[in-house]
């Protein structure tokens, strides 16, 4: 394990010399081996070795889990995740990540080498850290989750990642994050002028083959081995 300068984070590569980085940030409750396994399902040996960074977030008491302590990005108020946020929070651990892709720079790997992605909070995490970032990224994937702060959206983002691809995915059967709320994120990023590739599949709050599948497809193309 190694330690960035504000969350303690796993990582491996899939060479020597890596010439691309997907940073994953994990859900509520989980941490950062959640997704590992998701990330071994991938095959990107056309893009070359690539480093994969699976952040931990910290661990804080969740309102709605009765104030229960476990690892989350941000604390969730209420089960409207619209009109309750906590932006604190939100813009606190946005304020880690960007130092994790940062650290990724320091480390050789340009800015539109980086991909973010994530699952549920995490996919909050990745949209509101990705689309303010100064330098372009490679893209920014979402899963089973939406986009926070969307009223400052428009006015925060930078120009840097006004055309960033944009991967989201949802589950039709999701209960913990509404199907509305994840194709409702989807609009009003493509009002902005994003383009977003969205998919939808009959599951829960999880992820499935399929998706892995075409996450693994964007992730090719938005790296450059693909066209």
């Amino acid at each position: 394990m190694t330690i960035s300068p504000e969350l303690e984070t796993l990582e491996g590569a899939t060479g020597e010399h890596p010439v691309a980085s997907v940073i994953v940030l994990h859900g509520l409750g989980a941490d950062g081996s959640d997704f590992v396994p998701v990330a071994e399902a991938l095959d990107l040996s056309a893009v070359g070795a690539v480093r994969f960074v699976f952040p931990h977030a910290p661990v804080r008491p969740v309102t709605i889990n009765g104030g229960y302590r476990m690892r989350a990005w941000y604390d969730i108020l209420g089960a409207d995740l619209q009109r309750r946020e906590d932006e604190a929070g939100l813009r606190e651990s946005a304020q880690a990540i960007a130092a994790l892709i940062d650290r990724e720079r320091e480390r050789g790997i340009a800015a539109h080498r980086i991909a973010l992605a994530g699952f549920s909070q995490g996919c909050a995490m990745t949209l509101l850290t990705g689309l303010r970032y100064p330098e372009r990224l490679a893209g920014l994937a979402g899963m089973s989750g939406y986009l926070p702060l969307a009223d400052s959206t428009a006015a925060e983002r930078s120009e840097a990642n006004r055309d960033v691809p944009i991967f989201l995915a949802h589950g039709s059967e999701d209960e913990i994050v509404a199907p509305a709320r994840g194709r409702a994120s989807r609009d009003a990023l493509a009002a902005l002028g994003h383009a977003v590739e969205w998919h939808e599949y009959p599951m829960e709050h999880s992820v499935c083959p399929d998706e892995i599948g075409a996450l693994n497809q964007w992730l090719l193309r938005v790296l450059g081995a693909l066209p």
